[in-house]
């Protein structure tokens, strides 16, 4: 008879392509950068990232250092069922924040504790929508992640 233990499923991964590889590497950094036209006329944000300017079609790119600072516009409490390798971690949030510096930029990520807590590590009672946030990065199975923290816990 087979072992009826399951091993752990890993947490799902961003994928890394070719126009979002520099947001990874400054991530690793330690640096939120938004993917910005580099067309003087332009100037706009666009995450996520791609060729061209969706704005006025340029090719000309880019990447600019923002505060890191935001708020909660919007989140959810996944609830079963979940995918098998989250299901350890409930309730845990999924938020999405509005950048301070970029307000059309949206990014999604994990409200936590700490930069390296589970992402249990924040009571879901305690999420507010407009709540400010400040950008923290924590290294998962050698890719560095955005999360957040409360900029007043």
């Amino acid at each position: 008879m087979a072992d009826a233990k399951k091993t752990a499923e890993p947490l799902l991964m961003p994928t890394v392509d070719e126009d979002g590889t520099p947001f990874w590497t400054y991530a690793a950094r330690g640096e939120l950068r938004i993917q910005t036209c580099a067309e003087p006329t332009c100037g706009e944000p666009r995450f996520p990232p791609r060729p061209c300017c969706p704005h006025c079609q340029s090719f000309a790119t880019r990447w600019q250092k923002t505060s890191g600072r935001g708020r909660i516009w919007s989140y959810v409490v996944p609830h079963p069922p979940l995918l098998p390798a989250y299901a350890a971690h409930a309730p845990y949030n999924a938020i999405v924040v509005e950048l301070a510096d970029a307000p059309r930029i949206r990014l999604v990520g994990n409200l936590v504790a700490s930069p390296d807590a589970p992402l249990n590590s924040v009571d879901p009672a305690r999420l507010r929508i407009g709540a400010r946030v400040q950008v923290v990065f924590a290294d998962l199975d050698g890719i560095t992640v955005p999360r957040w923290i409360l900029e007043r816990p």
